[in-house]
């Protein structure tokens, strides 16, 4: 008895999870009937052929649409005026007036519309006898599938990856800008990757569909509206995942020489304690917690502000590295004094030994403070979340920690 009670249960619930979506039922009446006119006089003459129910019966309209949900808009037309207007979401019943109290052009408009799909609607005249209509939704054609965020030497970039080249207006605001992607629908993670975005020139990223366009509000800080950026867009095409990316560099004006200085500067006090010893434990960690795909395009030559901050720290660590070689984890090595090594060896960053390590040391300079979360971030993980990276840091400095006491405990056991 117990099983089959159970089983009783399992059917209900599978049954109710099978159900059609309940029917919303809509009154689409005008408030005035049409006048009386030509179809009062002929209306008892044809119904030995169309039957009473034609003219005096109750007039429904049965909508659905695929994908069901959608949200619809009801018009109802007389003598090319609006004369009710109705909002629901299908699947839905219209309820219309009997046709002996309908115009003879009286028509309604069925409008449908669902997040990530193009409008689709129909009209039909209201003395006809269309009793159902089903709405196929087309998707639309392209998509924002991620977002990546850059904050690097008081500059920050933003990168949206879409399936197809887009179509983008990007609009100033007071407090910001705003991105609008013709004809895009977000992507279903699309808005807990914005909601990690912010940096000390960006406070706030959201999304909203606006029918068939997508828009990207970016608010900046006080700092960045203080600061005049400048917007730098630029497209490119990503083989490897077939997407394009549509890029817009928040650059303080004339601010170049500043930031090279400080990235001068920053890369001169590191040392080789910065690419060696424990130092490495922290990077092999790092490397194993990040993909490896993901990395190399983080580290790879796009074109953009960080390219020569790159170069110019391959460079120095091969001026850190024993005989000014920096060796990779296949066994490569290279010469960073020689322009076609430095190259070489910039291709295989992410597989470079002590590289990860020094691009730690080098946001940590440059951040201030010791504080190397944001900078680094940006560096090397800048389609990663917020919280996924600051789990993947800390893993990755606690297995520095735990090589340290390792090595403490060695020496003490040697004394």
């Amino acid at each position: 008895m117990r099983r089959r009670r159970g089983l009783s249960i399992a059917l209900l619930v599978g049954l109710a999870a099978a159900a059609p979506a309940r029917s919303e039922t809509v009154q689409l009446i005008p408030d005035e009937q049409a006048g009386w006119g030509l179809r009062n006089i002929v209306a008892p003459f044809t119904v030995l052929f169309l039957g009473p129910d034609y003219w005096y019966g109750p007039r429904t309209v049965e909508v659905e649409t695929t994908p069901p949900g959608a949200s619809l808009d009801l018009f109802y037309v007389r003598a090319n005026f609006q004369r009710r207007y109705e909002q629901t979401r299908a699947p839905a019943t219209i309820v219309l007036p009997r046709r002996i109290e309908a115009g003879p052009r009286d028509s309604v408009t069925i409008r449908a519309f669902l997040e990530g799909y193009r409008f689709k609607d129909v009209t039909l005249r209201v003395d006809d006898r269309t009793s159902k209509v089903v709405l196929d939704l087309d998707p639309l054609p392209n998509q924002l599938k991620a977002v990546s965020h850059t904050y690097f030497a008081g500059r920050s970039t933003l990168g949206f990856l879409t399936r197809q080249p887009p179509v983008v207006r990007v609009q100033r605001r007071p407090e910001g800008f705003t991105v609008v992607l013709n004809e895009t629908a977000a992507s279903p993670e699309l808005a807990s990757l914005l909601d990690a975005i912010h940096s000390p020139l960006v406070s706030r990223v959201a999304a909203q569909q606006l029918g068939e366009d997508l828009l990207v509000r970016v608010d900046l800080s006080d700092e960045g509206r203080a600061r005049n950026l400048e917007l730098r867009q630029r497209e490119e095409r990503e083989p490897a995942r077939d997407l394009s990316r549509f890029s817009i560099e928040l650059a303080p004006p004339g601010g170049v020489a500043e930031t090279v200085e400080r990235v001068r500067a920053a890369l001169a006090r590191l040392g080789p304690g910065d690419v060696g010893g424990c130092a490495l434990a922290f990077e092999d960690a790092l490397r194993q917690a990040l993909a490896p795909d993901a990395l190399a395009r983080a580290l790879a030559q796009r074109g953009d502000f960080v390219d020569p901050v790159l170069r110019a720290a391959m460079r120095r660590l091969g001026e850190l590295s024993p005989g000014g070689v920096v060796a990779t984890q296949d066994g490569a090595r290279y010469r960073t004094a020689d322009a076609l090594e430095l190259e070489a060896a910039l291709s295989e960053a992410p597989q470079a030994r002590g590289f990860l390590a020094l691009l730690r040391g080098f946001a940590r300079e440059l951040g201030g403070a010791g504080d190397a979360g944001e900078e680094l971030h940006g560096l090397v993980a800048p389609e990663l979340g917020e919280a996924d990276f600051a789990a993947v840091l800390a893993r990755a400095e606690g297995a520095e920690r735990a090589c340290r006491a390792g090595g403490r405990a060695a020496s003490a056991t040697a004394r």
